[in-house]
């Protein structure tokens, strides 16, 4: 299994709407799906650090996920332009990870 994981500081005031694109119902989320391989995002609260969250995107393998990206390359600039103004933060913490 291939891991993504990005953690992220909602702007002030757009919780919500960072929630609605990310969550499982959210832009996000109908992009993937569109990949082969692709096994589903979590989006957490992180505890240690409040106000902050973490997506984890799971695919079957690496493959799938560079194929994704190539074939949907457009639409996933597309998203990121559009999600912009809704993060201060964003960093991506763990890609490749493997997980039985």
């Amino acid at each position: 299994m291939y891991v993504i994981e990005w953690d992220f500081l909602p702007a002030s005031g757009r919780e919500t709407e960072f929630v609605a694109t990310y969550g499982p119902d959210g832009a996000w989320v109908d992009l993937f799906r569109q990949g082969q391989g692709y096994l589903g995002t979590e989006l957490l609260r992180l505890a240690e650090k409040p106000g902050w969250f973490r997506t984890v995107d799971r695919w079957v393998s690496k493959d799938d996920y560079l194929t994704f990206r190539r074939m949907f390359a457009t639409e996933y600039a597309q998203i990121d332009s559009a999600s912009e103004t809704l993060t201060t933060f964003e960093v991506q913490v763990v890609q490749s990870r493997s997980e039985i």
